[in-house]
C-alpha cells in the first residue's frame, strides 16, 4: 500500500492496475454468455417476424408522450458512446497498452455500453412512434459537438463523475422500465431492466475505484470529489439539441419531462450524493490536509442544502413538442 504522504496519481493508478487486472472477470461479463440486443427484439429470420413487430408497435402505443420523450433522450445519450470512450483515452496516467488492466476495463466497459444504444435504437425504430431522422440528427449533433464534464484530464475527477452518472442512469432506465410495464409494454420493461442492471454493475466498479484511491491518496481524492460537486454533475447529453434548436435547450425540455414522470429528479441527485458519502465513508476519513478537511465539510453539508433547493422547485408544465415525436 502506498502511503498518503508519498502517493502521486501515477503511483496510485499504477498500483490499482494490478487489482483491476485481477478482478476484470468480476467487473465485466463474458462476451460469450452476455445478453445481446437481438435477444429482446423480433428475429427477422423467423416467419413470424412481422407479427412480432406488429405486437411491439401495438404495445408501444400505450407509452405516454413524456415517457417516449425520455426514452428517446436516454437513447441519444447511450448512442453518443464514441465521445465517452474518446474522453477516457484523454485521461492522464492510464497506460493504454493492450494488456494493461485499465485498457482492458475501458474496452470492456465500452463494449458493454455499446449494446444499450443499439438495443434502444432498434426498439424505437420498430415502434413506429419516432421520427428517426430527427432522432438521428440529435445523435449526430451530440457526438459532433462534444462535451465538457469538468474533469479536465484527471482520473480522480473522472471516477467521481462516472460513479455518479452510472448510478443516475441506473435509476433512469429502471424507472422507465417500471412505467413501461404499467403502460402495458412488458418487452420495453425487460429491455430497460437489462440496461439498468449493466449500469448498476458499472457504478459499483467505479465506486470501487474511488474507494481504492481514498485508501492511498485521501486528501487529493477528497479535493477532487469536492470540485466535482461544486461544478455539479451533469448528464453527458447536456448539449443535446434538435435540428434548428439552440444547444442545451432540448436537454432542458428532456429533463423537465423526466421530472414530471419522476424518472430522475433533483431529489434523486441528492440521494445519490448521500449514498456516495456513506459508501466512501467520507465522514470517517482521517489524516486529511487542511484543504481536504474543508472540502469534506462542504460535501457533507451539501445534501441538506440541495434538498432545500429541490423542495422549492415547481414541477415543470407540459408545454414543449419534441421534433423526435410526430
Amino acid at each position: 500500500m502506498i502511503t498518503a504522504s508519498v502517493a502521486t496519481r501515477s503511483e496510485v493508478l499504477q498500483q490499482m492496475e494490478g487489482f483491476l487486472k485481477e478482478n476484470i472477470d468480476t467487473f465485466l461479463k463474458p462476451v460469450e454468455t452476455n445478453w445481446q440486443p437481438s435477444d429482446f427484439l423480433p428475429d427477422s429470420r423467423q416467419d413470424d417476424f412481422f407479427d412480432e413487430v406488429k405486437l411491439l408497435r401495438e404495445r408501444a402505443q400505450g407509452l405516454s408522450y413524456d415517457l417516449l420523450a425520455v426514452l428517446i433522450g436516454d437513447t441519444i445519450t447511450e448512442e453518443a458512446l464514441p465521445n465517452y470512450e474518446a474522453w477516457f483515452h484523454e485521461l492522464e496516467d492510464l497506460n493504454r497498452n493492450r494488456d494493461n488492466g485499465w485498457a482492458q476495463w475501458i474496452r470492456g466497459w465500452t463494449a458493454e455500453e455499446n449494446r444499450h444504444g443499439d438495443l434502444l435504437n432498434r426498439y424505437l425504430y420498430l415502434s413506429g412512434r419516432v421520427n428517426m431522422r430527427e432522432f438521428e440528427i440529435s445523435t449526430q449533433y451530440l457526438i459532433n459537438d462534444g462535451f465538457d464534464l469538468g474533469t479536465a484530464h484527471d482520473p480522480y475527477r473522472a471516477f467521481v463523475y462516472t460513479s455518479y452518472q452510472e448510478m443516475a442512469t441506473n435509476i433512469s432506465h429502471r424507472r422507465v422500465g417500471q412505467l413501461a410495464r404499467t403502460a402495458g409494454d412488458e418487452q420495453l420493461s425487460k429491455i430497460c431492466g437489462m440496461i439498468a442492471g449493466d449500469e448498476n454493475r458499472h457504478a459499483r466498479v467505479y465506486k470501487t475505484f474511488v474507494e481504492k484511491i481514498f485508501e492511498s491518496d485521501p486528501s487529493e481524492m477528497m479535493l477532487a470529489f469536492e470540485d466535482m460537486m461544486r461544478k455539479k454533475i451533469v448528464m453527458p447529453a447536456h448539449y443535446m439539441r434538435e435540428l434548428g434548436v439552440d444547444m442545451g435547450k432540448t436537454f432542458g425540455h428532456f429533463t423537465d419531462a423526466a421530472q414530471r414522470l419522476g424518472v430522475y429528479t433533483s431529489h434523486d441527485y441528492t440521494e445519490i450524493l448521500d449514498t456516495l458519502i456513506t459508501d466512501w465513508k467520507i465522514e470517517q476519513l482521517r489524516d486529511l490536509t487542511p484543504a481536504a478537511e474543508k472540502a469534506r465539510d462542504y460535501v457533507v453539508a451539501l445534501p441538506n442544502r440541495l434538498r432545500r433547493v429541490a423542495d422549492r422547485m415547481p414541477v415543470p408544465k407540459l408545454e414543449y413538442k419534441f421534433k423526435w415525436i410526430d
